[in-house]
């Protein structure tokens, strides 16, 4: 592993990231954490490493290319070390923006596609509402009426309970959501199933790039990741909304940096 010493902030690759958005509602909703920072004891500051977790969520790259792309800027860090910081901030960041997601609708739909992990072929659940926000992912090792009725139970922990929920023809579903008892303390007799011909839901891509993950435990973090980086560009979260697209996700890290 390969480090230097922490850049100033007057380095090429932090100039221009403003760390406070131009959102009045981001600013509210966002909020500089009084307790010790995440980033402390990291050698690097939290521009660079927030940098390269941004990077490697939102763009179609390896760990080898973020690091590619650091030495350029004149950070000397290796792949394992940025491999590391996904691993551990991708759920910080999550966490920390969780005040600030708008509430899902009532109107969902569910699909799974699957990835290799190990060798292993293991289900990726995913379920969005009808605004396109990505409500909840999860990997299970099978397709089967546990993991239906599992994957359900934590995206219901949202608080919406949805009206109408399509999926594809999977017939584990239809046995979930018509029972009341198969769903606990959630679904009312006006709740539906619609079945839809097979489709992948929201953007396959991040989805695609987990394959390279060995192990589930490390696999883990990285599909909400990608869920939470799509969010954040559909303005799904009350976080640099009013800034132009192509800048939002930049915004929005460089803010949660802050309350990390």
């Amino acid at each position: 592993m390969r480090m230097r010493a922490a850049p100033s902030r007057r380095h090429g690759l932090l100039e221009g990231h403003c760390c406070v958005g131009r959102s009045g509602r981001a600013r509210h909703c966002v909020m500089t954490s009084p307790s010790a920072s995440a980033f402390a004891g990291f050698r690097f500051p939290r521009e660079v490493i927030s940098v390269a977790v941004r990077w490697y969520l939102r763009y179609g790259l390896s760990y080898r290319d973020v690091e590619e792309l650091l030495a350029e800027r004149g950070v000397d860090v290796g792949h394992v070390t940025i491999y590391r910081w996904v691993q551990r901030f991708t759920p910080e960041f999550v966490e920390a923006a969780r005040t600030c997601r708008r509430v899902p609708g009532d109107r969902w739909f569910v699909d799974e596609t699957y990835v290799k992990v190990n060798g292993r072929w293991t289900y990726l659940y995913r379920v969005i509402d009808q605004h396109g926000q990505v409500i909840d992912v999860w990997l299970f090792v099978r397709r089967d009426l546990t993991a239906a009725r599992a994957f359900f139970r934590r995206a219901l922990a949202t608080g919406v309970v949805p009206v109408e929920v399509t999926t594809d023809r999977a017939p584990v579903y239809p046995r979930v959501l018509d029972g009341s008892s198969r769903v606990p303390c959630t679904a009312p007799s006006s709740m539906r199933t619609t079945r839809s011909k097979p489709t992948m839901v929201g953007s396959k891509r991040g989805s695609d790039r987990c394959v390279a993950s060995r192990r589930s435990d490390q696999l883990a973090p990285l599909p909400p990741g990608h869920a939470f980086v799509q969010n954040i560009r559909r303005g799904h979260y009350e976080i640099a909304t009013d800034v132009p697209l192509h800048h939002r996700v930049r915004v929005a890290f460089d803010e949660l940096a802050l309350a990390i």
